[in-house]
């Protein structure tokens, strides 16, 4: 390994050596993925991003169904872009390639483990150019930002995150570079790759990137123009820098504007003692700002107000800075500012990086002056006992914390006050009066290994008990994928991966292409077409599950379903011998035509109540007897009771109702369905299979609630199973003779003298424009909720492509500011070349 050149680069590695041990061995104490046997792959980790990357690399090794624009695997084909924007084009994802696809999870961890190295090297980098000073300070303050509570409490299990963590330091780099007039080019390309990489943090970044550079400004002995000037000229890079990122940012934007609204809570601000206490090490919360630094930095921002060796105004500055940030953090407005004006779903806090960032970069205004004196360390300790005293009211501090906090506390003063007794000596190594600097060093680099450590071993054990958790890849979804892989037959059917998920983005994990979907870009009408139509959902709308029914199977084109046994890692325990399974149906193609009907409403406004009925309305035939229903009280069970044809297969819509619900009777063939909703309407369940109408056609249900649930009137649906193969035949052959689909585009060919309505089985969600024949494209219809293109007996072939909404307007932007930077660079070199000519004529005269 070269040598470090310089402070910066020596202080760089430092804070990485000083990040990544402390990470990993914090795994290590926690037995954590992937030194231990307990998985990491937690929430929104297991559910999203890890399956993201997985998809990701299917991508870059041609083996994913679709491409950049288009997604066929997942809500039966949904707009990537946006998803690509939101979640993978920070340039640390592309590494999932150089991985085994069944070690996606250990990717992801390493990307997560590069990030964290990076934004430490980062910082300390920022540090040494904000201020000159000791560089094994700059580093151990640059890991104190990489390992800070928002990091290890937050964002390793919202790996995109860490992009913003490394961005903020970065952009605070760019602000010195305009202060200083140097590197115009290189800001606009470090803002612009901030805000692809992950343009939620990169936002929350510049905004702090902003506040320190006029803090700089405010600081600085610069006359008013030259104020003014830089001012410009950081205005003029972020608005380029944002401009280059354009194309993605405004799909991103455009996509969130057709989402599914999810479901938000109000503002509350937390108490002061949770506030508090989140400075200290090993306290975990999931819904309080995570601010924790370690107890040096803490206790050296605590000090700058009364270190006399730093400048008034230094003092004054930057300690007002932080104390603006936080209250900004507790108040309604200022917080939702924060946010992008957009109230987050999940965690309310997660600008909490900045006042970390701007916690370490007091702290090193306080050392770079020198090491505070007794007076400042006395008061330092003295407020951080305040801190202490009111924050032990809070529940967040556990008994664990103390002998951590004690010390952590310990080693910090006495290494602070040993190097404010030591400076002035000579360099370290010029012998014996070095040793209790040398001491203070080693003890200062110590307690941040060791409190970090405990900290994020902490938070990643309590998170497995506050979080539903995923199992990495394992046994389970290796059979997932070989069974999809065996009967997949995509795009003649759709293999569907199953009711039984593992995590709520299946198809992307294990392959196949159903309903599952699970992001922040989930459509509003796709959304409501699979609710109507009896689908079950989580997280307010935004993660679509799987519906195991033989009419929307037929009406989406789902040829094979997998059939997987409960997963044990969700204390689902199967019987023995269950095992993965494929069942086969016989399905029309995935452009079918219909006939005109009377009714000029054939959108997802046309459903109503009953989801049998809205079936039927997709389907085009009535293949569903919806009984009345009986419900009573039977050895201590809730049943119901009602009548149907023999034979006809059962379905139990029951959105409301958590629980178990089974078929008694012989036919029955031992089919239990598992419903799963929450009082708070942030989770729907599916409708169920039950099994069959005995002959006597009475079938009984009981029901074995696990809480307070309704079952609503219209709840059992009994399907015609013959009436529905005598609709698919006839399907069949008026539907597509053949389906071709490369990337963002699908085309269908039909027979000859097709007329009324060719429906494309895919929602018809903003960007899609079709075109029948060799008719110019246009926007397409809608047929309840699906891709529609009227047919005027003429044309024997439906195309359809896909432009990402904002797409155009992005590019625009994006080409616009890249010729205004060319033409800002051309201008530059020709100032520059004529003041050389200038100058030389000058010297030769």
């Amino acid at each position: 390994m070269p040598r470090p050149t310089g402070p910066r680069q020596a202080a760089a590695l430092l804070a990485v050596l000083v990040t990544v041990t402390a990470f990993c061995a914090a795994d290590v104490v926690a037995r954590s993925f992937p030194f231990g046997p307990r998985t990491r792959t937690v929430n929104d980790l297991g559910n999203q991003y890890v399956p993201y990357h997985a998809h990701l690399w299917d991508l870059l090794h041609g083996r994913a169904d679709g491409g950049l624009l288009v997604n066929w695997q997942s809500g039966f084909g949904a707009s990537f872009l946006p998803d690509l924007g939101t979640y993978l084009t920070s340039p640390f994802a592309l590494l999932v390639a150089v991985f085994p696809r069944d070690e996606i999870d250990l990717a992801v961890y390493v990307i997560t483990v590069l990030k964290l190295a990076c934004a430490g090297a980062a910082m300390a980098w920022l540090l040494l150019s904000l201020r000159p000073g000791r560089w094994w300070a700059a580093g151990l303050l640059g890991a104190s930002y990489a390992l800070c509570g928002w990091t290890v409490a937050s964002a390793v299990y919202n790996v995109m995150w860490l992009d913003g963590l490394i961005a903020l330091p970065l952009l605070c780099l760019v602000g010195e570079w305009v202060l200083n007039g140097r590197r115009p080019v290189v800001g606009v390309v470090v803002v612009a790759a901030a805000w692809i990489a992950n343009f939620y943090t990169a936002y929350m970044a510049t905004i702090a990137a902003c506040l320190v550079l006029l803090l700089r400004l405010w600081l600085s002995e610069l006359p008013r123009r030259r104020r003014l000037a830089a001012a410009g000229r950081a205005g003029l890079t972020v608005g380029l820098g944002m401009g280059l990122a354009a194309p993605l940012v405004a799909v991103v934007y455009f996509g969130t504007t057709h989402a599914s609204p999810g479901r938000f809570r109000d503002f509350t601000p937390v108490a002061t003692q949770d506030l508090l206490a989140r400075l200290l090490p090993t306290t975990y919360s999931f819904s309080s700002p995570a601010l924790y630094v370690g107890t040096t930095a803490l206790l050296l921002a605590l000090a700058l107000p009364f270190h006399r060796a730093a400048p008034r105004q230094v003092r004054t500055g930057w300690t007002l800075l932080v104390i603006v940030v936080t209250l900004s953090m507790q108040w309604g407005p200022t917080q939702l500012f924060w946010h992008a004006f957009a109230a987050p779903q999940g965690s309310s806090y997660r600008q909490a990086f900045v006042l970390c960032a701007l916690l370490v970069i007091a702290a090193w205004h306080s050392l770079s002056y020198g090491p505070p004196d007794r007076r400042a360390l006395c008061a330092a300790g003295a407020l951080l006992a305040l801190i202490v005293a009111l924050a032990s009211r809070s529940d967040l501090v556990r008994s664990f914390a103390w002998p951590v906090l004690l010390l952590a506390a310990v080693g910090a003063l006495v290494g602070l006050a040993l190097l404010s007794r030591t400076d002035g000596e000579r360099p370290l190594g010029d012998g014996r009066r070095s040793v209790p600097a040398v001491f203070a060093v080693v003890l200062l680099l110590g307690t941040q290994l060791g409190e970090a450590t405990a900290t994020s071993a902490v938070a990643t054990r309590m998170r497995l008990g506050h979080m539903d958790d995923y199992a990495p890849w394992g046994d389970r979804r290796q059979q997932q994928a070989e069974a999809i892989a065996q009967v997949d037959g995509w795009p003649r059917y759709r293999t569907d991966p199953g009711r039984e998920q593992t995590v709520g983005n299946d198809p992307l994990l294990v392959g196949g292409q159903g309903a599952q979907y699970y992001s922040s870009h989930t459509s509003d009408l796709l959304f409501r077409t699979l609710t109507a139509l009896g689908g079950g959902w989580t997280s307010g709308g935004r993660s679509l599950q799987s519906l195991d029914n033989a009419v929307t199977d037929v009406i989406f084109s789902v040829g094979a379903r997998v059939h997987s046994p409960p997963d044990p890692h969700q204390n689902w325990f199967p019987q023995d011998g269950s095992r993965v399974t494929v069942t086969r149906q016989d399905v029309p193609p995935l452009v079918t035509v219909r006939p005109s009907g009377p009714s000029a409403r054939t959108n997802v406004s046309a459903f109503g109540a009953s989801p049998y009925r809205n079936q039927e309305l997709l389907l085009g035939t009535r293949v569903y007897t919806v009984p009345r229903l009986t419900v009573g009280t039977g050895a201590g069970k809730r049943t119901i009771t009602a009548q149907c044809p023999a034979d006809s297969e059962v379905y139990l819509w029951a959105p409301h109702f958590a629980g178990t619900a089974r078929l008694t009777g012989d036919s029955a063939r031992g089919l239990t369905g598992r419903f799963r909703s929450d009082r708070n309407g942030s989770k729907i369940a599916a409708m169920q299979r039950l099994g069959a109408v005995p002959e006597s056609g009475r079938l009984r249900i009981e029901l074995s609630p696990n809480g307070t649930g309704t079952v609503p009137d219209g709840a059992v649906g009994c399907l015609d199973t013959a009436r529905l193969r005598t609709t698919v035949e006839r399907l069949k052959a008026t539907g597509a003779t053949e389906v071709t689909v490369s990337g963002d585009t699908i085309r269908a060919e039909l027979p000859a003298g097709s007329t009324g309505t060719a429906v494309v089985a895919a929602p018809r969600i903003a960007g899609w424009r079709c075109a029948a024949g060799d008719a110019p494209a246009v926007p397409a219809r809608e047929y309840y909720g699906l891709i529609a293109v009227p047919l005027d007996g003429s044309s024997t072939s439906v195309t359809c492509t896909f432009h990402p909404p904002g797409l155009r307007l992005g590019t625009v932007v994006g080409g616009a500011s890249l010729l205004t930077l060319i033409l800002l660079c051309v201008l530059t070199a020709v100032r520059r070349r004529r003041r050389f000519h200038v100058g030389r004529t000058t010297l030769i005269s």
